[in-house]
């Protein structure tokens, strides 16, 4: 009996030792999509009122967590049953990350004056309705980046055991939501902590100065994280037509592979602006008419 009850602890350790094993093996290679996860998610999360910042960071987090609870269930069933899914999901998800970023470059280039009732419009807008549609936005492109970090990581024990799948891919969709939106957290409050130790110095000596420093680096950090959260949702997009698509894959061999992604990431999100461009255009003018 108790030999048993010793035999049985002996394999849940042993099975603890491997999925240490395959969990840092899935980490490593999820880091590079991590990183940009890090990136959107945290240009995602600006932007809010400062009592505002936290609530909104939370809910974006809960629907991270929500997208890797359906997410993973799924991807282990497709990968048994039809293995071919998960390549489409991918696919029409590289679409919408290359969408959003060409969209942002887009709009930063060609952005026109709003006239005065736009502006009072858009005043009236903000709030509530505002701040539900961006974490919208986030919980969606985080779906996306979720599902790449979840077949990455499945990608990495696909000739292990289900359960040991099973434990390592939970481990690391856990992993990349707490990681990515702690740290997230750190960099939207930089300002507050800065704020509290200055006033905590009365603005004098080596912890005010970095109080100032906290304050003035954060917007700098908002700006370049937005610009660099455009290019990962670009990169990201690339990288999984290239990685997913077989023609893609070979296409020019010679080249840098992130020049590549970029350059199809960049191609992806302008057909699917022009798509979807003519299709507001042609819709406007069917309810001209129409009227």
């Amino acid at each position: 009996m108790a030999s048993g009850f010793f035999a049985i602890l002996d394999d849940i350790a042993a099975l603890m030792d491997d999925v240490a094993v395959t969990a840092k093996v899935a980490t490593r290679k999820t880091a590079g999509i991590l990183g940009d996860d890090l990136a959107v998610n945290a240009e995602k999360a600006t932007g809010f009122l400062s009592s505002r910042e936290l609530p909104v960071l939370w809910s974006i987090t809960k629907g991270s967590l929500i997208n890797k609870l359906i997410i993973v269930p799924i991807a282990l069933l497709l990968n048994v049953f039809f293995p071919i899914a998960i390549k489409v999901i991918l696919v029409l998800g590289g679409f919408y990350l290359a969408y959003e970023g060409v969209e942002k470059i887009v709009e930063y280039f060609f952005h026109r004056p709003k006239a005065g009732h736009q502006v009072i419009a858009e005043v009236k807008q903000d709030g509530n309705d505002a701040e539900k549609a961006k974490i919208k936005s986030a919980v969606t492109t985080d779906f996306i980046l979720s599902v790449e970090i979840v077949i990455i990581a499945l990608g990495t024990v696909l000739e292990k055991s289900l359960m040991l799948q099973i434990l390592t891919v939970s481990i690391v969709a856990l992993l990349a939501t707490i990681g990515v939106y702690g740290i997230v957290a750190l960099i939207v409050r930089m300002d507050d902590v800065g704020h509290k130790l200055i006033k905590r110095s009365n603005d004098k000596g080596l912890f005010a100065g970095m109080g100032l420093l906290l304050v003035k680096s954060l917007p700098v950090i908002i700006r370049m994280l937005s610009v660099v959260g455009t290019i990962a949702l670009i990169l990201v997009s690339g990288g999984i037509f290239v990685h997913n698509i077989e023609y893609l894959h070979h296409l020019l061999p010679n080249v840098a592979s992130i020049i590549k992604e970029f350059a199809i990431g960049m191609a992806a999100g302008l057909i699917v602006v022009a798509i979807l461009t003519i299709g507001k255009k042609i819709r406007s003018l069917f309810k001209r008419d129409v009227a």
